[in-house]
């Protein structure tokens, strides 16, 4: 296949280009088009959707992929700067699909608005780039890829296989279990849940407190069609994410609550009665 007529297919991570589950990400999917990486220098975990702003952002060409081939750029910045910088600075078009990832560690559930990995996506698919996020629930540098590399593989495929719809935008999470342990792949929602947070106070050498936060995740959902139950049964879960934040469920509850609002919304600014 002529280079020219390939799919571009941008990468990038929060865990840094260095990290293992980028390699991964990259081996599973370079020969399915030309591969660009974008990622930053450092890890960015738990960064969510910021960028930098009133200092400068370094971006470098690196030989970190060479022996795949594969052209790579460290930035200094988010992971959504790491997006802009792809777009606007490097390739001056739009990929065919972004992929980020593989992060090391969860981000199902309520995970999703913490996660670097999956606001690069996010800002991928703002710009209309089809997107997916993917996350292997292990935290150990040395974790196991393989199950996590062949669903990479699989969704994006069929992300290059015909057009995708507008801002679309996948959270993928592969469980860690053995390949025999592996069910296959659901499309699921998105389970409630949240993380109970506990702050830890500490004294440093110098005698100054600080804090050092822990808690626990608690899942609040029992429903049989989330993220957290598919990955509890050894199924890798998909949830479609919107860009759109918009709860129409309260929306309506508000406009039918407060008739008022409603008025100001369709009509403009209320009549007050003063000159």
């Amino acid at each position: 296949m002529d280079l020219h007529t390939r799919p571009v297919i941008l990468i990038t991570n929060d865990d840094g280009i260095t990290a293992p589950g980028i390699r991964s990400l990259i081996e599973a999917v370079h020969d399915l088009g030309e591969v660009i990486v974008v990622a930053p220098d450092s890890p960015q975990s738990g960064m969510g959707h910021a960028i930098t702003i009133g200092k400068p952002l370094r971006l470098d060409e690196v030989n970190v992929f060479q022996d795949l081939g594969i052209k790579a750029y460290q930035s200094s910045g988010t992971p959504v700067d790491c997006v802009k910088l792809a777009h606007d600075v490097i390739l001056h078009h739009r990929p065919d699909i972004c992929l980020s990832g593989i992060n090391h560690g969860s981000n199902a559930s309520i995970n999703v608005i913490y996660s670097g990995t999956m606001s690069a996506a996010m800002e991928a698919a703002v710009e209309g780039i089809p997107s997916a996020g993917f996350s292997l629930l292990d935290f150990n540098f040395d974790a196991d890829f393989s199950i996590a590399k062949m669903v990479a593989r699989e969704v994006a495929q069929r992300m290059l296989a015909e057009p995708m719809p507008e801002h679309f935008l996948l959270n993928v999470n592969i469980p860690k279990v053995k390949q025999t342990g592996f069910k296959g792949i659901r499309v699921c929602r998105q389970a409630d849940a949240k993380w109970a947070e506990n702050f830890d106070k500490r004294k440093d050498p110098r005698g100054r407190d600080y804090y050092w936060m822990t808690g626990k995740f608690i899942n609040r959902d029992r429903g049989a069609d989330t993220d957290i139950e598919a990955l509890n049964n050894g199924y890798a879960s998909i949830v479609p994410v919107r860009i759109d934040f918009t709860d129409n469920r309260i929306k309506q509850w508000m406009e039918t609550k407060y008739p008022d609002f409603a008025q100001f919304q369709s009509s403009g600014m209320p009549e007050t009665g003063e000159e």
